[in-house]
């Protein structure tokens, strides 16, 4: 019979590195969020004010099979403070879900534990499902299978480049008024400057000996802090002071397990754009961009992302998650645009909680969206 083992101390899980990774390798559309190095790289920057609840599932022949990171943070809604039970994902990417080859069932194992637990939670809320190779009913079928409610609602979107075919099939998909300016825009380019493009990936995880390649993120520090984004308060850049020392800090766990995907743009042997992406098993999530304002004239952001796509054909990666947000200035370049949704269970006994479920039902019928409820027998 499958067992439930809870740790609630990020030091304890140090000890599980090699058979978390073994988990990792096995676990469908995985991602780097997903490894345990990154969890510890977040944890130690935004851990304090959360309480960690990693369910470590073990199987019938008592090896791990599975791993549900979950973690418990309040936050502020119109309702008043609650607290939720969610995945640590926090919005650094778009998809996220338990580690191991049959996630369904370890989620179902760990959520039976937690209702066995006596509650530090308001709402479970299951946040960024829907990745691509999975099933925003598997997690449904968990919740109630641990005799919990699931209401599934939309949570965001992430425009997306599915890398199917070659580049050039994919470039004749696009509109042709992009195609032109495109071309038009290289052309013109690699008449005024010499023209460099450059893309670092460590070969394989090399541990602590792998090369960061500093010279390559500083060159991406130097052009985020010329941006527009330098001066934005909210994040959204490499070097706000807010996220700087963990993105470094990640950045060199990225390299360890062969994760990072530096993207540069050269004109004239100085860089004029970048690209900051995380890479897992041909999935690339675009963390970070920007472009310095010195060439932003001439187009260089455009030729940068165009340049990167091409290069991940090039590579045979399958997906390129352009991300959420500005969603009108990916469209010419996006597949897709891939709905993220959560699956939530409001805590009976919590008037907030259910107030915010009410909430969230009369505005998924003011856009004629269904909410998709299910209930436990």
């Amino acid at each position: 019979m499958a067992k439930v083992y809870e740790i609630r101390h990020i030091d304890e899980l140090a000890a599980l590195g090699p058979q978390w990774m073994r988990l990792l390798e096995q676990t469908p559309a995985a991602s780097v969020f997903q490894s345990l190095q990154w969890l510890e790289v977040y944890w130690r920057h935004f851990g304090a004010g959360q309480q960690l609840r990693v369910m470590l599932v073990e199987g019938e022949d008592q090896s791990l099979s599975g791993i549900v990171p979950l973690v418990v943070r309040r936050e502020k809604t119109r309702a008043g403070m609650l607290r939720f039970l969610t995945y640590p994902l926090d919005n650094w990417g778009s998809f996220f879900g338990p580690v191991g080859p049959q996630p369904e069932t370890a989620l179902a194992i760990a959520l039976e534990h937690v209702r066995r637990t006596k509650p530090d939670w308001d709402v479970i809320e299951l946040r960024w499902l829907g990745g691509p190779g999975t099933d925003v009913a598997d997690t449904r079928r968990a919740m109630l299978a641990a005799g919990f409610q699931a209401y599934r609602t939309l949570w965001d979107e992430t425009a997306v480049v599915r890398l199917e075919g070659t580049w050039e099939e994919y470039l004749a998909g696009r509109p042709r008024p992009w195609r032109r300016n495109l071309r038009s825009t290289q052309a013109k380019l690699h008449t005024r400057h010499c023209v460099q493009f450059v893309r670092y990936r460590p070969c394989t995880a090399g541990g602590a000996a792998a090369d960061p390649r500093w010279d390559l993120y500083e060159a991406c520090e130097h052009i985020a802090t010329r941006s527009w984004q330098g001066s934005a308060r909210d994040g959204t850049t490499l070097t706000h002071p807010a996220v700087r020392n963990f993105l470094r800090e990640a950045h060199q766990a990225a390299v360890r397990l062969g994760a990072a995907d530096i993207n540069l743009l050269l004109l004239d042997g100085q860089p004029a754009a970048f690209l900051y992406n995380y890479v897992w098993r041909g999935y690339v999530y675009g963390l970070r961009a920007g472009y310095d304002p010195a060439f932003s004239r001439q187009g260089v952001g455009t030729v940068l992302l165009a340049e990167s796509i091409r290069d991940s054909f090039a590579r045979h990666d399958r997906w390129y998650d352009l991300g959420v947000g500005s969603l009108r200035v990916k469209r010419h370049v996006q597949t897709a645009v891939l709905p993220i949704y959560r699956c939530s269970h409001y805590r009976l006994t919590s008037v907030r909680a259910q107030l915010i479920r009410l909430k969230r039902a009369a505005e998924a019928l003011q856009l004629g969206v269904s909410e998709h409820p299910a209930q436990s027998s």
